[in-house]
């Protein structure tokens, strides 16, 4: 998103055009990066399952050497047969499965995503919309860290209100505005009632948050900015960058997308 952004605000001189480049550059690789390796779907599911490990020349499957049997068990079920998602990174050869929602909506609307891509996040969310959204969107992250490991390690689990704002983004950007209105009609049954929290507790969203603070400014401007867009979608344009035309996409199609 940044350096989409730096293309849009540079001066078109030499200077300028010297910095495009570079950064045109980097989109490439960056794009194509995370497109072909953070991309997890059922078939990328299971080509890491049967991946092997110590492979070092040039076609090697399993670049980073990513171990097997760091899958964790729940991605299994989690995983529909139509959907994929942006996975998380602790080092070249430590995947962090999890679902983060802002970090997939981000990549909507900056155009990371191929818009196959884009489609098969918003299929993801509605075949999973139970444990992602419940009874108040949105999960941060899922799914929720065990034990004390949340201590130590990046990322927790509560409902964030003003997620919903993303989201709205997402699926606009996407063709997808039904999701929205189904996930903002929920929220609007709660949020006023129980006096605009910052996040709510349980797996469904059920419980407002042991310690959230109440009528918080972000909860309140998450919830209007939701229901300006769903009403005028051309305010997506403030927040929604379409790929360069130079830039084709590097992967073509989803494999979560039958033919």
């Amino acid at each position: 998103m940044a350096l989409r952004c730096a293309l849009l605000l540079l001066k078109q001189d030499n200077v300028g055009k010297e910095f495009v480049e570079r950064i045109t550059d980097r989109l490439h690789a960056l794009s194509y990066h995370m497109r072909s390796y953070f991309w997890l779907d059922l078939k990328q599911l299971n080509d890491i399952y049967r991946y092997k490990t110590e492979e070092y020349s040039h076609t090697a499957v399993n670049k980073f050497n990513v171990m097997p049997d760091s899958l964790p068990d729940w991605v299994f079920d989690f995983m529909p047969s139509r959907g994929g998602y942006f996975i998380g990174n602790v080092s070249p050869a430590r995947m962090d499965f999890r679902w983060f929602c802002l970090g997939n909506c981000v990549a909507i609307l900056s155009s990371l995503a191929t818009p196959e891509q884009a489609s098969a996040i918003m299929d993801l969310i509605e075949s999973r919309w139970e444990e992602l959204v419940g009874e108040m969107p949105l999960k941060i992250c899922y799914p929720a860290i065990e034990s004390h490991e949340w201590r130590i390690v990046t990322g927790c689990d509560p409902r964030i209100p003003v997620l919903l704002w993303l989201l709205t983004a997402a699926c606009i950007r996407t063709g997808r505005p039904q999701i929205a209105r189904r996930a903002i009609e929920l929220a609007e049954s709660r949020l006023s009632k129980d006096s605009w929290p910052e996040y709510y507790d349980g797996k469904l969203g059920k419980y407002m948050g042991k310690q959230a603070r109440k009528f918080q400014t972000w909860s309140i401007a998450g919830y209007l900015v939701a229901k300006m867009m769903l009403e005028d979608p051309s305010h997506l344009g403030m927040i929604s960058l379409e790929e360069d035309k130079q830039m084709k996409p590097l992967v073509k199609r989803s494999a979560s997308w039958s033919s």
